[in-house]
């Protein structure tokens, strides 16, 4: 039962060929066997998970139909979920159990699915390579000595083991999309706005946005159907109809015109990633895409951009982990200045020091003007540069990630080579734009990702262009050995 994706497991749901409680026991039976090799999970909620199974189970019984109506997932461990520890990965929030759920958690769970736990994660989702994490580095299940990328390596781990058919992510930078190309996943950023952040604790506020991990686009449409809508407790949230994802899934590409950005294909790419990036848009254009060199130039400032703004408002966001109202505190503080110092000091790792000092120094006084306002204007250029495209093509695509994964440790004591590696993914954050990516094939047993982008709302259509791909493909049916 293990290698059903969600839409197979909906539909054995619905034949009665297994019920919820099976799946759920079975699948816990393989969490607790394997994950010790891979460390995907922070929290295994058994109890939990068997309830939510034979509720969804009862609710057939009566009736009751629904594409994740008893269908198991994983949530990021950044989304709040009620008397459930919500750690963010991170020694500062361990003992923490949030008291309500988030309203992503709260509507998966209304539709019917299954928790079975809460995943590993960078600290604070900061870093790309799921390396900072308080409980441990998680490893590729393609090659247990490299990383799954990051922040939400654990999600794409858990699920290209097959520990569990989807789960939930999130993506300040590219963190849903860049470990979905690492491990060979299909993975989806919505438009900002899109899917609630109320309950998704905050990196950086206007960057932020959740979204599926799954094995297929199909996947991902009936995961982010359960996701989207308007939540009226998020200020961000944006009241837009939600579509029915599935329906467009096997529309023609006839005709859809496809950008390829000239940036995305200098120096830094791994040439054998370019060459099946390139084999993608043959396969598209067999589907009748039309295809269209295209020009961001502004992408190239994009990544110093992005290193202004987001830890600027990680700074502001984390001052609220202070030692005195809910997570760690230091032991026998003398007074609060020590209390402060030291339950931060010693609740946060380097690199979520790292940040908070780089986007302090950034919003002080007599920078500001020269760092974050000059950071936010570069924004601005990177969404009219996109906006411009969008008038001339449906859908932009090029590589997801300029290199494949690296060995675990081997950038620790090089940020900055880390922060490359979301040098393709961080613009559709900067402008609030849907992602997507797809698995495009193997480099010496390591998976690689083609990223797709399309204008404001239009997840649709990535996930139909996905989809149509992945019907005259076999990359995304691939598991890796021993899983």
């Amino acid at each position: 039962m293990h290698q059903l994706t969600l839409a197979e497991i909906a539909r054995g749901l619905a034949d009665k060929k297994f019920s919820s409680e099976e799946l759920t026991r079975a699948l816990l039976a393989r969490i607790n066997q394997l994950d010790p090799q891979i460390n995907s999970f922070i929290s295994v909620t058994e109890d939990l998970a068997i309830s939510q199974a034979r509720a969804a189970d009862a609710r057939r019984a009566a009736g009751e139909s629904g594409a994740l109506l008893g269908a198991p997932i994983g949530h990021k461990d950044l989304f709040c979920t009620q008397d459930i520890r919500t750690s963010c990965g991170s020694k500062m929030l361990d003992n923490f159990k949030a008291p309500y759920d988030a309203t992503v958690v709260s509507k998966l769970a209304d539709a019917g699915a299954v928790t079975l736990g809460k995943t590993n994660m960078d600290e604070f989702a900061m870093g790309s390579a799921n390396e900072s994490s308080y409980y441990g580095a998680v490893k590729n299940p393609w090659n247990l000595e490299h990383v799954p990328g990051g922040s939400s390596g654990g999600s794409a781990a858990a699920v290209a083991a097959r520990l569990l058919p989807a789960a939930t992510a999130t993506d300040t930078g590219g963190s849903i999309r860049q470990p979905a190309a690492l491990t060979s996943l299909t993975g989806l950023k919505p438009t900002y706005g899109r899917v609630s952040r109320w309950g998704m604790i905050a990196y950086a506020s206007s960057l932020d946005q959740a979204g599926p991990l799954a094995r297929t686009a199909e996947d991902c449409a009936l995961l982010l159907q359960g996701m989207a809508g308007f939540d009226a407790k998020d200020s961000t949230s944006i009241d837009e109809p939600v579509p029915d994802y599935s329906a467009s899934l096997n529309a023609s590409l006839q005709g859809l015109r496809i950008g390829l950005p000239k940036e995305y294909f200098g120096a830094g790419l791994d040439p054998r990633i370019a060459d099946l990036v390139q084999a993608s848009v043959k396969e598209l254009e067999k589907l009748g895409a039309v295809i269209k060199e295209i020009s961001l130039p502004n992408m190239q400032h994009a990544i110093p951009a992005y290193y202004v703004i987001a830890p600027a408002e990680a700074s502001s966001n984390l001052s609220r982990f202070d030692g005195v109202r809910f997570g760690y505190r230091c032991e026998s503080p003398v007074d609060l200045t020590d209390l402060y110092k030291r339950s931060r000091g010693e609740g946060f790792g380097p690199e979520v020091q790292r940040r908070i000092m780089v986007g302090a120094y950034a919003l002080s006084a007599g920078y500001y003007d020269a760092y974050y306002l000059q950071a936010q204007k570069i924004r601005r250029l990177i969404k009219n540069d996109f906006m411009a495209a969008f008038n001339d093509v449906d859908v932009i695509l090029g590589p997801t990630t300029p290199n494949l994964a690296w060995k675990i440790g081997a950038k620790n004591n090089d940020p900055v080579a880390e922060y490359l590696e979301d040098v393709y993914t961080i613009t559709a954050n900067l402008a609030g734009l849907p992602g997507l990516s797809m698995p495009a094939g193997f480099v010496d047993g390591l998976p690689v990702g083609v990223q797709l982008l399309a204008p404001y709302f239009h997840e649709g259509r990535l996930l139909n262009v996905a989809h149509r791909y992945q019907q005259v493909t076999d990359w995304h049916t691939r598991a890796p050995n021993g899983f």
